[in-house]
């Protein structure tokens, strides 16, 4: 896991979605297993005991002591083995942590993102109420919908191979299987299957299967997503929809629409694949390359854009909602798929792993030439946006419901950092602005103490928060809240050995 907490950037740290601090003055929250839940169903985090955070966001410790802190350590690890409690313990010894920040000692415990086989983790012996998920500074319920996801993705069967025992061989589209198997003879001459009847063959391809039931060869569900017409296709799953929507002039609302519900085709994946790649290929402004005297019409661009085609329809969860959507303007293209990334974001992103949804789907695109099984079709894209001097590819995956987007900008990057810079630089004028404002707000009360600081520090010099907040009579963490509110004080040392003095300016 990656490193999420470190001692010396305590004070730059605020909550957000893989960072959760907690008070524990009075003892475990219950609250907790919220989040250790959040964390172990999403990308993993820190939970942090014995920190307060600040209105502003900031943190100070809560000021617990080393006894309070071995007690906390103790009922966390009898609960966290309670699977009355938790359903699963994800922990090792060493993922629980404690430091000492000044005269206070925090703990720092890390959560894991769980194994797809281990999801959901949930809590108080409650699968669909005691699931959770992060969202961004908070923890969610997980609707039903999510818990069932996250139990079909348990299993190393997917979902497309699952053998449709009711459906005959003849309900599937026989006009898109003959292109599907003459676009696999082209690309693959001399293929064992060539030889094969229809039947044969799309048994040997995983589109069809022997029942179990009555031992006849019926469609699997990967067959009818990929060659069946669209009104049977529904009737096992429900919520199957595939929308492409193109806006190249702003004044028209679509320039140009494709759904598989339109009836106007057949609303497979197969022909959605291919019709789709048509068109967003097709106003795709790519280097002119030649080889051998001859033009290269198939280039790094073209692939990535099939490769984040497939990669959409094959990762998708056709059982939830909202469908598949292709995006396509001027400068841009969104893949959007239903389902969360099953090896999660920063892996998809590195590549190397490959967990497909629909495993069989992925065989049918690879006897095509279209997909990596390698787990190096993602990476493959981000390289070629590097190559081609643009904007990287963005990632987002979206919860409740779940969804994967994936967006692919042909934007000069030079040109988008400088937008971002001046962006940048003008939430920064507006940040300091917003602070200047917050330090108008201070009360009298906090003005006298601020004085009271003043003065005490003119006199000794130097001093540690604990002598400080002796002398004014405060807690040693409001003392600290105060420290930083005032720019006339400036800190010196790190940690235990922190200590404050007035700046030059006010000696």
């Amino acid at each position: 896991m990656e490193k999420l907490f470190d001692l010396d950037e305590f004070d730059s740290y605020k909550e957000d979605n893989r960072r959760e601090v907690k008070s524990a003055k009075n003892g475990l929250p219950n609250s907790i297993w919220e989040t250790y839940s959040a964390f172990s169903n999403g990308y993993g985090g820190v939970i942090i005991l014995g920190v307060i955070e600040n209105k502003d966001g900031t943190w100070f410790t809560s000021g617990l002591d080393a006894d309070s802190c071995q007690k906390l350590i103790k009922q966390f690890w009898n609960d966290i083995n309670n699977r009355q409690k938790v359903s699963i313990n994800l922990l090792r010894d060493d993922d629980v942590e404690v430091y000492k920040k000044e005269d206070d000692q925090i703990i720092v415990i890390h959560v894991p993102m769980a194994r797809r086989e281990e999801k959901p983790v949930y809590i108080n012996n409650n699968l669909f109420h005691g699931t959770y998920r992060r969202n961004h500074d908070g923890d969610y319920h997980c609707t039903r919908l999510q818990v069932k996801t996250m139990l079909r993705d348990q299993a190393e069967k997917t979902m497309d191979m699952e053998v449709l025992d009711d459906v005959p061989l003849e309900d599937l589209n026989y006009e898109t299987i003959q292109g599907y198997r003459n676009r696999h003879q082209v690309l693959n001459a001399g293929h064992p299957f060539e030889r094969l009847n229809n039947d044969e063959y799309l048994r040997s391809i995983g589109a069809a299967a022997i029942s179990k039931e009555d031992h006849q060869l019926h469609p699997t569900a990967a067959g009818m997503l990929m060659f069946g017409n669209e009104y049977n296709i529904v009737r096992h799953f429900p919520d199957y929809f595939l929308d492409y929507r193109e806006v190249l002039d702003p004044s028209i609302r679509w320039t140009d629409r494709l759904q598989s519900s339109s009836g106007e085709w057949s609303g497979n994946i197969c022909d959605f694949y291919f019709r789709v790649y048509n068109k967003i290929i097709k106003d795709v402004k790519v280097p002119f390359s030649m080889k051998g005297g001859d033009r290269i019409d198939d280039t790094p661009v073209h692939k990535a854009l099939r490769e984040a085609l497939a990669n959409c329809l094959i990762n998708a969860d056709y059982y939830g909602t909202r469908g598949v959507v292709i995006k396509k303007d001027q400068n841009q293209i969104i893949f959007e798929n239903p389902g969360y990334i099953r090896t999660g974001k920063e892996q998809m992103r590195k590549g190397g792993e490959s967990d497909p949804r629909n495993k069989t789907l992925m065989k049918m695109f690879n006897l095509v030439n279209i997909g990596e099984r390698s787990g190096s079709g993602v990476p493959n894209i981000f390289n070629t946006w590097e190559d081609q001097g643009w904007k990287e590819p963005v990632i987002e995956e979206r919860f409740d419901p779940d969804r994967t987007i994936l967006t692919l900008e042909f934007v000069d990057k030079t040109n988008k950092e400088k937008a971002a810079k001046k962006s940048g630089e003008e939430k920064t004028a507006k940040k300091s602005g917003e602070e200047k404002t917050a330090k108008k707000k201070i009360t009298n009360k906090t003005k006298e103490k601020m004085i009271k600081i003043k003065e005490y520090l003119s006199e000794n010099k130097e001093a540690k928060t604990k002598d400080i907040a002796e002398y004014i009579g405060l807690k040693h963490s409001r003392t600290r809240e105060i420290l930083s509110q005032m720019d006339s004080v400036e800190s010196i040392g790190t940690n235990t050995n922190r200590k404050y003095r007035l700046k030059d300016s006010q000696k």
